[in-house]
């Protein structure tokens, strides 16, 4: 009897020609009978004393089986702890409950509940079946997510991260094209530190990674994103919230917030004071930009952040600056090498790209090749 038709015999009666023709004719149909085997071969153990039902034929090397339907009774009994909650978790009626129950333990030949009290509690027995009934379940689960995927269409996933200066606000904007070119995707959006980027994209967790600086690594691949610039911030009563534009030297006067040398912001804000011979005092330290402008909205210093975790303005308190010195930055796209990127991920890109090129600042210009130049010259 084939896979199909031992599922559908156990309830219906019908051969296992039957259960073929009806797997063949619907696709779904044959993976949830599928679940049902596999649910039921977990589940299975050797033939006791007690006598198997008439709808499961005791040939022998046959092991009894608990039905899908089994399984969700037995273990909505142990959940409640009572038949008729039982009943009102599946909604269906109480002597029905009783009888898959009884069913059930005839099928296996273990007494699976004891009555004390008005309630069922597990036999002693029945412990390393209740066990594997739950591992059962987190599978249904895990196949059923599947399923709505399917429903969904194939291979319809995008998995995404970002660091957070670049996720604020830049990332959801670009995921808001996305949803609206591809309405059913199903979308994994993820957060990362610089130095977990790595791993993220070797262990296969997703297909890129926005960066705020380029990675080094042979079985990566970084491809310019856009071009940002860095401004400083400062509460809106501080004495430099009038101006538009403000010099490191003038920065360098008040408490600073959140410049770390290691971070990639960091670096260039810290060369812009090297290179002039400043000293500036660090007060408080803090990584992520959003922190950064709580702590400057509280009046607790000034700080230099990126302009795309500014680009919502959702820091009222907070006045941004244009800074006199250069602090043009370059963003990226890391992926694998040996990857093409999916369609979802390449519209994710070109999105994410026109967002931040309308922001930041203008893009360099590109290289020409040496040749060319040569001939432009003596074309001269």
């Amino acid at each position: 009897m084939g896979v199909t038709a031992q599922v559908t015999a156990r309830m219906t009666g019908e051969t296992a020609g039957a259960g073929r023709a009806a797997a063949r004719a619907m696709p779904l149909a044959r993976v949830r009978a599928r679940a049902r085997e596999v649910a039921s071969r977990a589940l299975a153990v050797r033939p006791g004393p007690a006598t198997l039902p008439a709808d499961v034929p005791n040939r022998p090397g046959r092991f009894p089986m608990l039905t899908l339907r089994q399984i969700e009774v037995i273990r909505a009994i142990m959940v409640t702890g009572t038949v008729g909650g039982a009943a009102r978790l599946l909604n269906v009626s109480s002597p029905g409950i009783s009888r898959v129950m009884k069913h059930a333990e005839t099928s296996v030949g273990v007494k699976l509940f004891d009555r004390k009290g008005g309630r069922y509690a597990p036999t002693q027995e029945a412990h390393a079946i209740f066990d594997q009934i739950n591992g059962v379940y987190d599978k249904i689960e895990d196949l059923q997510f599947v399923i709505a995927r399917l429903k969904r269409g194939a291979d319809s996933e995008l998995k995404v991260a970002s660091v957070p200066s670049i996720a604020n606000v830049m990332v959801p904007r670009a995921l808001a094209n996305v949803r609206q070119a591809f309405p059913n995707l199903l979308i994994d959006c993820d957060i990362l530190k610089i130095e977990d980027a790595v791993d993220y994209l070797l262990l296969g967790k997703g297909e890129l990674v926005a960066m705020s600086s380029k990675i080094e690594h042979p079985m990566l691949t970084c491809a310019p994103l856009a071009r940002g610039r860095l401004k400083c911030i400062v509460p809106a009563d501080h004495p430099l919230a009038r101006r538009t534009q403000v010099g490191a030297a003038e920065i360098a006067q008040y408490p600073l917030i959140g410049v770390d040398p290691n971070d990639p912001y960091g670096r260039i804000i810290a060369d812009v004071f090297t290179r002039h011979a400043l000293d500036y005092e660090v007060t408080i330290r803090a990584r992520f930009g959003s922190t950064v402008c709580a702590l400057v909205t509280q009046g607790l210093g000034v700080a230099i952040v990126d302009e795309f975790t500014l680009a919502a303005n959702n820091w009222p308190q907070v006045r941004a600056l244009d800074i006199a010195e250069p602090t043009v930055f370059e963003t990226y796209v890391a992926h694998r090498k040996d990857a093409v990127l999916s369609r979802y991920a390449a519209s994710f890109v070109a999105a994410l790209r026109a967002h931040m090129e309308s922001l930041g600042a203008p893009a360099a210009p590109p290289r020409r090749n040496k040749v060319a130049a040569v001939r432009e010259v003596a074309r001269k």
